[in-house]
């Protein structure tokens, strides 16, 4: 008779009316076909973005300027991101690849946004001050990190500091990876203070400069509205670090304006 029972239940249990029976005890949802399990997987991998068409902008008859932005992803990138889609601005991130490891999805949303990614080492080290193969290894496990991601492999790459030396343009000649510097420095990760960098940034960007940002603090990114705001009032065209040269860079050069 328990046997019975216990048959009966597991049936009412599988449509549901054994809820009916006792208020407090919930209903089991019916196992899925196998189909369905072979499907869920499937649907739950991220699909990697397709990066934005190329745009036919012409800096040598434009006032062009590269916004970039150094050492994320972070979760104060997604608040960036939202602000450059909302004023139809693409910027360059100089990523670092332990943070994409961490924050894939975020390095997932600046391709998907129209913006170029470039590599900013693994750790933030001095490469200047690493040997050759600490140098590579920096680089290409950052590579490799982007990659995986997005689906992309960086072009560019900026040294942390800006530190570079012979054997950093040695490695990055080998790597087919382009030394991009800046031509204005607001200094934003010293003066926290985003009036202060609106103000440096503003006064001092020049058509085919390369700005250099930090979207890991929050007071940069506060800072990025109004820098955008009255940069476009003068007559400036936003454009990413390989947009701005038009053409492909030679790997191992530094380059800090156009």
């Amino acid at each position: 008779m328990t046997r019975r029972w216990a048959g009966v239940a597991a049936a009412l249990a599988m449509s549901g009316a054994l809820s009916a029976l006792d208020p407090g005890i919930m209903p089991v949802a019916a196992a899925p076909a196998r189909s369905e399990l072979r499907a869920v997987p499937a649907a739950a991998r991220p699909v990697a973005p397709v990066p934005a068409p190329p745009r036919k902008i012409d800096c040598r008859k434009r006032k062009c300027v590269a916004l970039t932005f150094d050492d994320g992803p972070m979760p104060s990138t997604t608040k960036l991101l939202k602000t450059l889609a909302q004023k139809k601005v693409r910027a360059t991130f100089f990523l670092i690849g332990q943070n994409v490891k961490k924050k894939p999805q975020i390095a997932r949303a600046e391709l998907a946004g129209g913006h170029e990614l470039g590599n900013h080492s693994y750790t933030h080290t001095d490469l200047s001050r690493a040997s050759a193969s600490r140098v590579k290894s920096e680089l290409s496990k950052t590579q490799s990190a982007i990659k995986k991601a997005t689906g992309v492999t960086p072009k560019l790459m900026r040294p942390p500091y800006g530190a570079t030396d012979s054997t950093v343009a040695s490695v990055t000649r080998k790597m087919k990876l382009a030394q991009i510097i800046w031509a204005v420095d607001p200094n934003d990760w010293r003066d926290r203070n985003s009036k202060t960098v609106e103000r440096r940034v503003v006064s001092a960007t020049r058509p085919g400069y390369i700005v250099l940002m930090h979207d890991i603090h929050p007071t940069t990114v506060a800072a990025v509205p109004n820098i955008i705001k009255r940069l476009a009032a003068k007559g400036y065209v936003f454009v990413t670090v390989s947009e701005l040269f038009g053409k492909p860079l030679t790997p191992g050069k530094k380059y800090s304006k156009r």
